[in-house]
Protein backbone atom coordinates (compact mmCIF):
# COMPACT_ATOMS: atom_id res chain seq x y z
CA UNK A 1 0.00 0.00 0.00
CA UNK A 2 2.84 2.19 0.89
CA UNK A 3 4.35 1.90 -2.54
CA UNK A 4 0.92 2.54 -4.23
CA UNK A 5 0.70 5.62 -2.60
CA UNK A 6 4.61 6.85 -3.29
CA UNK A 7 3.96 5.65 -6.44
CA UNK A 8 0.95 8.12 -7.21
CA UNK A 9 2.60 11.05 -5.53
CA UNK A 10 5.95 10.31 -7.82
CA UNK A 11 3.62 10.15 -10.95
CA UNK A 12 1.67 13.11 -9.93
CA UNK A 13 5.52 14.83 -9.34
CA UNK A 14 6.26 14.28 -13.01
CA UNK A 15 3.33 15.44 -14.14
CA UNK A 16 3.96 18.49 -12.66
CA UNK A 17 7.11 19.26 -13.39
CA UNK A 18 6.37 18.34 -17.19
CA UNK A 19 3.29 20.51 -16.95
CA UNK A 20 5.50 23.41 -15.82
CA UNK A 21 8.15 22.64 -18.67
CA UNK A 22 5.83 22.34 -21.09
CA UNK A 23 2.52 24.85 -19.75
CA UNK A 24 3.49 27.72 -22.16
CA UNK A 25 3.83 25.74 -25.46
CA UNK A 26 0.05 23.72 -24.86
CA UNK A 27 -0.98 27.47 -23.58
CA UNK A 28 0.25 28.80 -27.01
CA UNK A 29 -0.99 26.06 -28.72
CA UNK A 30 -4.52 25.97 -26.87
CA UNK A 31 -4.65 29.64 -27.75
CA UNK A 32 -3.75 29.87 -31.91
CA UNK A 33 -6.04 26.59 -31.84
CA UNK A 34 -8.92 29.15 -30.48
CA UNK A 35 -7.22 32.40 -32.45
CA UNK A 36 -7.87 29.76 -35.50
CA UNK A 37 -11.49 28.61 -35.17
CA UNK A 38 -12.32 32.00 -34.07
CA UNK A 39 -10.81 33.52 -37.28
CA UNK A 40 -12.33 30.82 -39.48
CA UNK A 41 -15.90 31.75 -38.48
CA UNK A 42 -15.04 35.22 -39.19
CA UNK A 43 -13.81 34.55 -42.25
CA UNK A 44 -17.07 32.92 -42.99
CA UNK A 45 -18.79 35.64 -41.90
CA UNK A 46 -17.06 38.27 -43.73
CA UNK A 47 -17.59 35.75 -46.91
CA UNK A 48 -20.98 35.46 -46.37
CA UNK A 49 -21.76 39.31 -45.95
CA UNK A 50 -19.14 40.01 -48.70
CA UNK A 51 -21.50 37.48 -51.53
CA UNK A 52 -24.58 39.15 -50.30
CA UNK A 53 -23.40 42.46 -50.52
CA UNK A 54 -22.38 41.41 -54.23
CA UNK A 55 -25.76 39.89 -54.50
CA UNK A 56 -27.75 43.27 -54.05
CA UNK A 57 -25.36 45.12 -55.95
CA UNK A 58 -26.04 42.80 -59.11
CA UNK A 59 -29.55 43.24 -58.52
CA UNK A 60 -29.53 46.88 -58.42
CA UNK A 61 -27.96 46.61 -61.63
CA UNK A 62 -30.55 44.30 -62.98
CA UNK A 63 -33.01 47.24 -62.12
CA UNK A 64 -31.11 49.73 -63.22
CA UNK A 65 -30.62 47.86 -66.70
CA UNK A 66 -34.53 46.95 -66.95
CA UNK A 67 -35.16 50.87 -66.63
CA UNK A 68 -32.27 51.88 -69.08
CA UNK A 69 -30.50 53.61 -66.28
CA UNK A 70 -27.19 53.98 -68.10
CA UNK A 71 -25.19 56.06 -65.96
CA UNK A 72 -26.67 53.81 -62.72
CA UNK A 73 -25.33 50.41 -64.74
CA UNK A 74 -22.15 52.28 -65.99
CA UNK A 75 -21.50 53.28 -62.12
CA UNK A 76 -22.57 49.91 -59.94
CA UNK A 77 -21.01 47.76 -63.22
CA UNK A 78 -17.90 49.18 -62.36
CA UNK A 79 -18.35 48.43 -58.59
CA UNK A 80 -18.63 45.34 -58.95
CA UNK A 81 -15.88 44.98 -61.01
CA UNK A 82 -13.52 46.79 -58.23
CA UNK A 83 -15.05 45.93 -55.04
CA UNK A 84 -16.75 42.19 -55.81
CA UNK A 85 -14.57 40.82 -58.39
CA UNK A 86 -13.97 37.92 -56.02
CA UNK A 87 -17.39 36.78 -56.84
CA UNK A 88 -19.52 35.54 -59.70
CA UNK A 89 -21.43 38.49 -59.23
CA UNK A 90 -18.58 40.36 -60.72
CA UNK A 91 -17.86 37.53 -63.96
CA UNK A 92 -21.74 38.21 -64.71
CA UNK A 93 -21.42 42.20 -64.96
CA UNK A 94 -18.47 41.87 -67.24
CA UNK A 95 -20.36 39.21 -69.36
CA UNK A 96 -23.79 41.67 -69.60
CA UNK A 97 -21.43 44.61 -70.66
CA UNK A 98 -19.85 42.91 -73.00
CA UNK A 99 -23.36 41.82 -74.52
CA UNK A 100 -24.30 45.19 -74.74
CA UNK A 101 -21.03 46.94 -76.35
CA UNK A 102 -21.86 44.02 -78.66
CA UNK A 103 -25.11 45.74 -79.39
CA UNK A 104 -23.07 49.15 -79.74
CA UNK A 105 -21.14 47.68 -82.03
CA UNK A 106 -17.73 48.18 -79.65
CA UNK A 107 -16.60 44.42 -80.18
CA UNK A 108 -13.05 45.52 -79.11
CA UNK A 109 -14.41 46.32 -75.72
CA UNK A 110 -16.54 43.34 -75.87
CA UNK A 111 -13.46 41.45 -75.94
CA UNK A 112 -11.56 43.40 -73.15
CA UNK A 113 -14.79 42.40 -70.64
CA UNK A 114 -15.16 38.87 -71.68
CA UNK A 115 -10.98 38.55 -71.06
CA UNK A 116 -11.64 40.23 -67.51
CA UNK A 117 -14.39 37.67 -66.85
CA UNK A 118 -12.37 34.61 -67.99
CA UNK A 119 -9.58 35.86 -65.50
CA UNK A 120 -11.43 36.37 -62.43
CA UNK A 121 -13.88 33.53 -62.94
CA UNK A 122 -12.93 30.39 -60.56
CA UNK A 123 -15.96 28.46 -61.68
CA UNK A 124 -15.34 25.65 -64.46
CA UNK A 125 -18.26 25.84 -65.83
CA UNK A 126 -18.47 29.77 -65.82
CA UNK A 127 -15.71 29.76 -67.31
CA UNK A 128 -15.96 27.18 -70.08
CA UNK A 129 -19.67 30.07 -70.86
CA UNK A 130 -16.94 32.84 -71.15
CA UNK A 131 -15.09 31.26 -73.36
CA UNK A 132 -17.72 30.08 -75.36
CA UNK A 133 -18.92 34.02 -75.56
CA UNK A 134 -15.04 34.53 -76.93
CA UNK A 135 -15.23 32.42 -79.55
CA UNK A 136 -18.67 33.85 -80.47
CA UNK A 137 -17.00 37.29 -80.15
CA UNK A 138 -14.58 36.14 -82.92
CA UNK A 139 -16.99 34.96 -85.05
CA UNK A 140 -19.00 38.12 -84.92
CA UNK A 141 -15.81 40.12 -85.78
CA UNK A 142 -15.52 37.92 -89.42
CA UNK A 143 -12.84 35.54 -87.95
CA UNK A 144 -13.98 32.11 -87.95
CA UNK A 145 -10.80 30.18 -87.93
CA UNK A 146 -10.05 32.32 -84.35
CA UNK A 147 -13.27 31.30 -83.60
CA UNK A 148 -12.34 27.71 -83.67
CA UNK A 149 -9.15 27.99 -82.36
CA UNK A 150 -10.80 29.54 -78.98
CA UNK A 151 -13.23 26.20 -79.45
CA UNK A 152 -10.13 24.09 -79.34
CA UNK A 153 -8.62 25.83 -76.41
CA UNK A 154 -11.67 25.05 -73.83
CA UNK A 155 -11.28 22.40 -71.48
CA UNK A 156 -14.27 22.50 -70.32
CA UNK A 157 -17.03 19.54 -71.21
CA UNK A 158 -20.24 22.13 -70.67
CA UNK A 159 -22.19 23.73 -73.37
CA UNK A 160 -21.50 21.25 -75.70
CA UNK A 161 -24.32 22.05 -78.16
CA UNK A 162 -23.66 25.41 -77.74
CA UNK A 163 -20.05 25.43 -78.83
CA UNK A 164 -20.58 22.56 -81.55
CA UNK A 165 -23.28 24.89 -83.46
CA UNK A 166 -20.45 27.81 -83.22
CA UNK A 167 -17.97 25.90 -84.77
CA UNK A 168 -20.92 24.32 -87.58
CA UNK A 169 -21.07 27.95 -87.90
CA UNK A 170 -17.68 28.88 -88.20
CA UNK A 171 -16.39 25.51 -90.63
CA UNK A 172 -19.78 26.71 -92.97
CA UNK A 173 -18.24 30.34 -93.21
CA UNK A 174 -14.79 28.43 -94.02
CA UNK A 175 -16.36 26.80 -96.89
CA UNK A 176 -16.18 23.27 -94.77
CA UNK A 177 -19.64 21.75 -95.47
CA UNK A 178 -19.17 17.86 -94.87
CA UNK A 179 -17.09 19.03 -91.20
CA UNK A 180 -20.02 21.58 -90.56
CA UNK A 181 -22.61 18.85 -90.70
CA UNK A 182 -20.60 16.69 -88.55
CA UNK A 183 -21.04 19.88 -85.77
CA UNK A 184 -24.16 20.42 -86.29
CA UNK A 185 -25.51 16.55 -86.08
CA UNK A 186 -23.26 16.67 -82.66
CA UNK A 187 -24.78 20.22 -81.08
CA UNK A 188 -28.21 18.44 -82.41
CA UNK A 189 -27.11 15.03 -80.42
CA UNK A 190 -26.10 17.14 -77.39
CA UNK A 191 -29.84 18.72 -76.46
CA UNK A 192 -32.55 17.98 -75.26
CA UNK A 193 -35.54 16.94 -77.54
CA UNK A 194 -37.48 19.87 -76.09
CA UNK A 195 -34.07 22.61 -76.22
CA UNK A 196 -35.45 25.40 -78.14
CA UNK A 197 -32.17 25.83 -80.32
CA UNK A 198 -32.96 22.27 -81.50
CA UNK A 199 -35.56 23.62 -84.15
CA UNK A 200 -32.61 26.16 -85.75
CA UNK A 201 -29.47 23.80 -85.64
CA UNK A 202 -31.72 21.45 -87.54
CA UNK A 203 -32.76 24.23 -90.10
CA UNK A 204 -28.73 24.93 -90.49
CA UNK A 205 -28.09 20.86 -91.21
CA UNK A 206 -31.17 21.13 -93.47
CA UNK A 207 -29.77 24.28 -95.52
CA UNK A 208 -25.87 22.14 -96.01
CA UNK A 209 -28.29 19.30 -97.44
CA UNK A 210 -30.03 21.47 -99.50
CA UNK A 211 -26.63 23.49 -100.55
CA UNK A 212 -25.22 20.69 -101.03
CA UNK A 213 -27.71 19.38 -103.84
CA UNK A 214 -27.74 22.51 -105.75
CA UNK A 215 -24.01 22.35 -105.88
CA UNK A 216 -24.07 19.02 -107.15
Amino acid sequence: MAFDVYDDYEQGERVQQWLRKNGVSIAVGIGLGLVLIFGWQQWKAHRANHEQAAATEYSALQAAVAQSRTNEIDMRTETLLKDYSDTAWSVFAAGERAQRNVLAGQLDKASGDLDWAKAHTKDETLKTLVEIRAAQLKYAQGKPQDAIAALDAIQGKSFVALSQELRGDALVKLGRPDDARKAYQAAIAAMGDSAPQRGVVQTKLDDLAVAGKQGA
